[in-house]
């Protein structure tokens, strides 16, 4: 599978997200996401408008669904979604909820691994309901947590491979990634790269990051855009 870049465009105003994506688009960007933070702040508001800024870009609603599951994805696709996003500790009937909505009104779903127990047990449970994509995710506040501790800071690449190896759908590692890790994700067998904080966004602010970050986009969708993506092999 050829290597995607997908910026979070983890924001909480929607005149920002839209210059941001923008940007991002011009930079080589293949996949807009709305960030949680944007749709706690904007709603699925936020998802209509960036689905008609950009007709025919994949968008990824990053809701993080719980409970509710097919009125929730039914929502988000309704509102321009491509793809969402449903939790691994959800109860597995909202998980095939989701992917029923999913297969009734045309959204893939990511099944987010977050805060199993077993990371790679997670990502096969989504797999064996039905989920499309396996978000391999090392939560926000969890590792300012750690670090805040004087513990070394977990990082999704501590297991990416285990969960590579172990499940058939695409993989996507998330959170706190430095540019060199997030470029290297397609050597681990994991070919959605996401941008997100801190490499496109201030974490503290949640504000777009300073500088010249459109030519910085441009370089790093050049460098994963040019890779293949390193499949292990399955036993």
């Amino acid at each position: 599978m050829k290597p995607i870049v997908q910026i979070s465009l983890d924001l909480i105003n929607i005149d920002e997200a839209l210059e941001t994506a923008a940007l991002a688009m011009r930079a080589g960007v293949d996949w807009l996401e709305a960030g949680t933070p944007l749709i706690l702040a904007e709603g699925l508001h936020g998802v209509r408008k960036l689905r008609e800024a950009f007709p025919g870009v994949p968008i990824v609603a990053d809701l993080k669904t719980m409970d509710g599951g097919y009125l929730e994805a039914e929502m988000m696709a309704r509102a321009g979604a491509t793809h969402v996003v449903v939790m691994a500790r959800a109860h597995a009937e909202t998980i095939k909820c989701v992917v029923q909505a999913g297969k009734d009104f045309g959204a893939k779903v990511m099944g987010d691994n977050m805060v199993c127990e077993s990371m790679v047990d997670g990502a096969k449970f989504l797999e064996d309901l039905g989920c499309d994509y396996v978000i391999h995710h090392i939560g926000y506040d969890e590792r300012r947590g750690i670090a805040a501790s004087g513990q070394r800071m977990p990082s999704p690449l501590d297991q990416l491979r285990e969960v590579v190896e172990a499940v058939n759908i695409p993989v996507q590692a998330v959170g706190g990634l430095s540019l060199e890790q997030a470029i290297q994700c397609p050597q681990y067998g994991a070919p959605l790269v996401v941008l997100g904080a801190p490499l496109t966004i201030d974490a503290d602010s949640f504000k777009t990051a300073s500088g010249d970050l459109e030519g910085s986009l441009r370089m790093i969708c050049e460098a994963i855009h040019s890779q293949t993506t390193v499949l292990p092999k399955k036993t």
